[in-house]
């Protein structure tokens, strides 16, 4: 399951991919300073764009850490979408790619192979996620996962879900249903490249 993933891509470029879309972005808390990261890990912090309440076509970024603890204590960072609706704190979790990781075809490696996912002919994507406040850590985020989709089954049994770009808006709208959003990509939407 994703416990990885990369952004690149700097604010002002976010803005403007959104922007495309008729998206406005906020910054309630101020414009934050995303750096290029390869490695976005688990308890990291990353931006993450939610839900503006009862404003449709608008998102405010903050940043947020990446997982909260669960009753065991335990990072909860993946957050399974069956059978729910998520009628609030939704969010959009900005990346650039991806991360999966699998026994080494090298019986000789210790270390898992490690995949880097991107999508087709875009610089960004947003993976559907959650977010709420806890007494441990504040707001921390999780994201959504799902039935493996063609492009991840070979690597994975469970992906996240990855929202088609004209569905955006409509996951930072909490009255459109969640169920209707998450599905898997088209075929040969994701590339694949061995990175480790």
């Amino acid at each position: 399951m994703c416990n990885d993933y990369r952004l690149h891509v700097d604010v002002a470029s976010i803005v403007e991919d959104f922007a495309d879309l008729k998206i406005k972005i906020r910054f309630a808390e101020g414009r934050p300073n995303i750096e290029a990261r390869d490695d976005i890990k688990i308890t990291d912090v990353g931006p993450i764009i939610r839900t503006v309440e009862d404003v449709r076509g608008e998102g405010d970024m903050v940043q947020r850490r990446w997982s909260w603890p669960g009753p065991n204590k335990r990072p909860v960072y993946n957050f399974r979408s069956e059978g729910r609706e998520f009628s609030s704190n939704r969010c959009l979790i900005v990346a650039d790619g991806f991360y999966e990781f699998t026994d080494p075809k090298d019986p000789k490696k210790k270390r898992k192979d490690k995949w880097l996912f991107t999508k087709k002919d875009e610089p960004i994507f947003c993976i559907a996620g959650i977010w709420r406040k806890t007494d441990d850590v504040g707001e921390a985020f999780s994201m959504l996962t799902m039935e493996p989709g063609p492009d991840i089954t070979p690597y994975h049994d469970r992906q996240i879900v990855i929202l088609e770009r004209d569905a955006w808006a409509d996951w930072l709208d909490p009255s459109v249903p969640a169920k209707s959003l998450i599905r898997p990509l088209v075929p040969g939407t994701l590339l694949v490249e061995q990175v480790g």
